[in-house]
């Protein structure tokens, strides 16, 4: 348990350090700005030079007390390490700004939204968060049933056009390229970069295909048994996870044996199992294994 724990919150605080530092490298400098209670803080350092992360543990009180009186204690804990650790981090790492090596807004906008995007995705995978906008998306689905993904979008738009406001439209732009960026970087470290495709196959022929795929691609099969609502027949429907490389060595034996399979081909991730994350088993050496326990058990 005790290695558990600490395995999850180093998690977190790589992901807020290299989310602070992405703050700190490129979006500072370009005087960018970013989405959430984070936004809101830049603009008063530009403004006040007041320093971002203290301002952050500040905006973050009442969001803390409002987890815990809406999730409980756990919660309420895991925001306030999250939030401690990227105020820390983001003031640590401040000096990083004076450096400027990037005098191109565009390419500061771009990079600042991959790097920040990494950070939170390893934050949000070790089940924790910085506080801000998460927690206040949160609580507005959990009351009003609205989208947790449109409610922060809106509260974010709202501090794009108060920076347009007060900056320019130029700075709004930068940031909302950088903001969209950052959330799908984001969306993809959660969802794990263990991609793969999902394959399911219809054919009547699935008896003669399913044995192909397992021993020249070395990929297993799964059967499901289905019936077609037109003609009322029962048929055999193939599951098969492969990779890109895959695909089409597969549409070639299903298209051999059956020119008129009906076939889904759509993304995987976060594939886990035998064949990808533990060693796979030979088809052939399975059926072998299979056969000598067999005989075991007859004797």
């Amino acid at each position: 348990m005790f290695a558990f724990h600490l395995r999850r919150y180093t998690q977190i605080f790589i992901g807020c350090l290299i989310s602070g530092a992405a703050m700190n490298i490129f979006l500072v400098p370009a005087q960018l700005l970013s989405g959430g209670i984070s936004g809101i803080a830049i603009i008063l350092y530009y403004l006040f030079n007041l320093p971002i992360g203290i301002q952050l543990i500040i905006y973050n009180l009442p969001i803390v007390y409002l987890s815990y009186r809406v999730f409980g204690k756990l919660y309420a804990v895991d925001t306030i390490i999250g939030m401690t650790l990227f105020s820390v981090c983001i003031d640590t790492t401040s000096f990083l700004a004076s450096y400027n090596t990037i005098d191109n807004r565009m390419l500061n906008s771009i990079f600042g939204g991959v790097l920040s995007g990494i950070g939170f995705g390893i934050i949000f995978r070790a089940d924790s968060n910085t506080g801000g906008l998460d927690v206040v998306g949160a609580v507005i689905k959990k009351f009003y049933s609205f989208d947790v993904g449109t409610a922060i979008f809106v509260l974010n738009l709202v501090i794009i056009v108060i920076g347009i406001f007060i900056f320019n439209v130029n700075t709004g732009l930068y940031t909302l390229i950088g903001m969209y960026i950052s959330a799908e970087m984001t969306n993809k470290v959660v969802a794990g970069f263990n991609r793969k495709k999902s394959i399911m196959i219809v054919s009547p022929k699935a008896e003669q295909i399913a044995p192909l795929i397992m021993q020249y691609l070395n990929r297993g099969v799964t059967f499901f048994h289905g019936e077609g609502a037109f003609t009322r027949q029962q048929k055999n429907i193939m599951l098969v996870v492969a990779s890109l490389t895959q695909i089409s060595k597969i549409k070639s034996i299903v298209y051999a044996l059956d020119p008129t399979a009906f076939m889904i081909i759509s993304d995987a991730s976060e594939v886990a199992g035998r064949g990808f994350t533990i060693k796979n088993i030979n088809p052939a050496e399975l059926a072998k294994q299979n056969y000598y326990d067999e005989d075991e058990d007859k004797d």
